[in-house]
């Protein structure tokens, strides 16, 4: 949950770093739905968890398999679906995880994308889009402006601040540091070279994804509409979310934004984390930061 901010006070906590949000004012005021004025305050909220997968329909989460519908999907191995070799494709499944709504540590506020039970709210098995490259373009057309040598390079930027400071740079909103490129926004991981990074940018690639398409919110930008309720943000501000590893190896130590290399994780990156039958499949605990007006 931290660091959490009370109007311009920090109450940092261990080893976990904020994004680069400036300091919250002590007052803040919402217009809607009625007038009101409130203290402003953010926290971290471990809302949500991400499975990625290597086959359709396998949940290592609930420890099964979520449905089975043979004719709808593609199979992944270590080639893609267009046969590419050294390129992977994964699915994502979104589970909603709404812990702390659950324990009632923080008083529900109308800023907050409250929802009260777990769910299995997207599986990418079920999305052509996510498919395939061609119908994605549908979601991100502005694609074309990035896929070039000039437009990736400056991912270097992202990927050395995103090392430095735990957060990557949300001008540069294409990248996803380390991990590569966000675009296209389907599951075909070009030139893949480990199951962690490749299995971070599908994560990333999703919750980009739904943001794309609605399903996804602005809780975070304090000095917009969102501090009073969540807004909808297309492009995605990817320094509102940060993920920590649940499966095969949990990560308890500290959250990572996107983009940091998986080398520099504090329990030894990508070593370890990927082996045969059960560490082929990835669980990541997404936590969303939220910036609310308070009554």
């Amino acid at each position: 949950m931290f660091p959490m901010e009370i109007g311009p006070a920090k109450i940092p906590a261990g080893v976990e770093r904020g994004n680069f949000d400036p300091p919250l004012p002590f007052i803040c005021t919402c217009m809607t739905p009625l007038p009101r004025i409130g203290v402003a305050i953010s926290f971290w909220e471990p809302s949500n968890t991400a499975e990625v997968v290597r086959e359709p329909f396998c949940s290592p989460t609930l420890g099964g398999r979520l449905a089975t519908f043979p004719f709808l999907v593609n199979g992944t191995n270590n080639a893609s679906i267009d046969g590419r070799k050294g390129d992977a494709f994964y699915h994502v499944h979104w589970i909603r995880y709404p812990l702390l709504n659950w324990l009632g540590i923080i008083p529900k506020s109308s800023c907050m994308a409250i929802y009260d039970s777990f769910d299995v709210a997207y599986l990418s098995e079920l999305d052509p889009l996510w498919q395939d490259d061609e119908l994605s373009f549908i979601l991100n057309p502005e694609a074309v402006l990035f896929a070039n040598p000039i437009a990736q390079l400056a991912c270097a930027a992202d990927a050395v601040t995103s090392a430095a400071a735990n957060f990557g740079l949300d001008p540069l909103f294409w990248c996803s540091g380390s991990q590569g490129s966000v675009f296209p926004l389907d599951g075909e991981i070009r030139d893949h070279n480990g199951g962690v990074d490749s299995s971070l940018l599908a994560a990333h690639r999703m919750i980009f994804k739904m943001h794309r398409e609605g399903l996804a919110m602005d809780t975070s930008t304090l000095l917009s509409l969102a501090a009073c309720n969540p807004i909808p943000q297309p492009v995605m501000r990817k320094t509102q979310y940060k993920q920590q590893m649940m499966y095969p190896i949990p990560n308890p130590f500290n959250a990572n934004g996107f983009g940091k290399p998986s080398s520099l994780w504090i329990n030894g990156g990508q070593a370890g984390k990927e082996f045969p039958y059960k560490g082929e499949d990835y669980s990541y605990l997404v936590w969303r930061k939220y910036s609310c007006c308070a009554l």
